[in-house]
């Protein structure tokens, strides 16, 4: 009855997914909790389990929203997310709309340096975007869109089949690229952002590079399409391996000394604009982000097509419904 009356005012309603290991503490329900408490549009289901895409996958089979809005479980959302959303999705066309996932700006001084280099054009290249709320609304491609800030019009979603379970990450990716072969518009909203911790040691920043390459490398093998400026690091690990096995020929160096003067620019622009001296250290951070995301590409691609990863245990909590209070014991919960 609640989402029929949504439905008669032409106000969408809002499923937020949020997959969480079993046990896990959820900071995007606590958030949610105080900055849009008595907000009535949304539901929230929490996917406890250990297969992130199918945990989501199983979330959207059960939601009762019109737009299934997909959160990591520590995405701070602004409070002004869903109205956002919602005027942006008045044109049925559009099925997807973003938006970035900004570095808290109380990290530590390590985390802030990751989040300026996953910002920077020099260091992300053309997905820097995820990271920065840069310019205005506007039609874009998988490279601007992050899964932790993502609303997925449901109609859609269910139509597509969902997120690739073989995949994890870049799920969204390639499902992004379905939504765009369907005819379906993507948008990127900067407004629409959502706050995150960066990881907290560079050991972890390291792997959450290496990652983010399998998962591409992954993708390119199921979809067998790829973007020239994905596989730029992996050139880097390949020229740096060169480069050291002829390390004699000094003139190979040279790339090598470009990159660093490069990089070196870089890290005084992001000077400039945070006013923050240790900026400089990005250009140690810039070759270690760049090698490991080139390493992890390459060795997606040797392991060849990824299988599916299947989770029997994975169990969908509804902890708040339409129109609902949050319960008492979110109070006191790990929720």
């Amino acid at each position: 009855m609640i989402i029929e009356q949504f439905r008669e005012c032409s106000v969408p309603t809002f499923s937020i997914i949020i997959p969480v290991k079993p046990g896990g503490y959820v900071a995007a329900c606590r958030h949610l909790e105080k900055v849009m408490l008595n907000d009535t549009r949304y539901e929230i289901l929490l996917a406890e389990g250990s297969a992130p895409s199918q945990q989501r996958n199983r979330a959207a089979l059960l939601a009762c929203g019109e737009i299934l809005y997909f959160l990591d479980d520590d995405s701070l959302v602004n409070p002004e997310n869903i109205d956002l959303c919602s005027d942006e999705m008045s044109d049925q066309a559009v099925a997807v709309v973003g938006g970035p996932s900004i570095t808290l700006a109380d990290d530590s001084r390590l985390q802030l340096l990751f989040g300026y280099a996953l910002a920077s054009v020099f260091g992300s290249g053309p997905v820097s975007n995820r990271y920065r709320s840069n310019g205005e609304t506007r039609p874009t491609t998988d490279k601007e869109l992050i899964l932790c800030n993502l609303a997925v019009r449901r109609s859609v979603f269910i139509e597509l089949d969902g997120f690739n379970e073989c995949l994890y990450p870049n799920e969204e990716n390639e499902f992004l690229e379905r939504v765009v072969s369907a005819g379906y518009k993507l948008l990127h909203c900067p407004a629409m952002y959502i706050l995150r911790s960066q990881r907290a040691t560079l050991q972890a920043f390291i792997r959450q590079m290496f990652n983010y390459g399998r998962g591409r490398g992954q993708q390119t093998l199921i979809t067998a399409s790829y973007s020239v400026t994905s596989f730029i690091p992996l050139a880097f690990v390949a020229y740096l391996i060169f480069a050291l096995i002829c390390i004699k020929h000094v003139f190979l160096l040279l790339p090598l000394l470009v990159y660093l003067c490069a990089a070196f620019v870089s890290s005084l622009l992001v000077l400039r604009r945070t006013g923050r001296l240790f900026s400089v250290l990005l250009i140690g951070i810039y070759p270690l982000m760049h090698a490991a995301n080139g390493a992890g590409l390459l060795w997606g691609l040797i392991n060849g097509k990824p299988e599916p990863v299947h989770d029997d245990s994975i169990v969908i909590r509804k902890i708040k419904g339409f129109g609902e209070p949050f319960p008492e014991k979110i109070v006191s919960s790990r929720y």
